[in-house]
């Protein structure tokens, strides 16, 4: 499972339709759904808010916004309504980085034209639920190979 830091626009195609399923089994998840993945460190910083329930649906609102853009149909009623926009969540600027070169290490392989347009970018966007701050890789994350 990978809730993705990143803005939802640098995902192929493949991975936003991974975003959307792995989101929605997040979301059982933190709603004592399942028995599988319960420490999953991908929800660590939605249990840390007030009501993780609400925070996962609006990042879920904009990874479906994403796809109405690009002409999928992923199911909105999945998902609680998006009244009010919840409070946003801190993500240190190299936690955001090392997102970036995972996905390009991803898409190298999966998707070239994806990889050789990213490979472009200078100044990366987060997901509009966090506000990048200075700050390292999270404890978290599981770390692979990119410095």
């Amino acid at each position: 499972m990978r809730l993705w830091s990143l803005h939802p626009s640098y995902l192929d195609a493949v991975g936003l339709v991974a975003l959307w399923r792995e989101g929605l089994l997040a979301r059982k998840v933190l709603q004592g759904q399942t028995k599988g993945y319960i420490h999953h460190p991908q929800l660590f910083r939605f249990r840390e808010t007030e009501n993780p329930i609400h925070v996962l649906d609006f990042y879920l609102k904009t990874v479906h916004d994403e796809s109405i853009r690009r002409g999928y149909n992923f199911d909105l009623s999945k998902i609680s309504p998006c009244e009010s926009r919840p409070p946003s969540l801190l993500l240190p600027d190299k936690q955001l980085e090392y997102e970036f070169l995972h996905l390009l290490d991803k898409l190298k392989e999966r998707s070239p034209r994806q990889y050789s347009l990213l490979q472009q970018t200078a100044s990366i966007l987060p997901h509009p639920i966090f506000q990048v701050e200075p700050g390292d890789i999270c404890c978290w994350e599981k770390r692979l190979f990119y410095n």
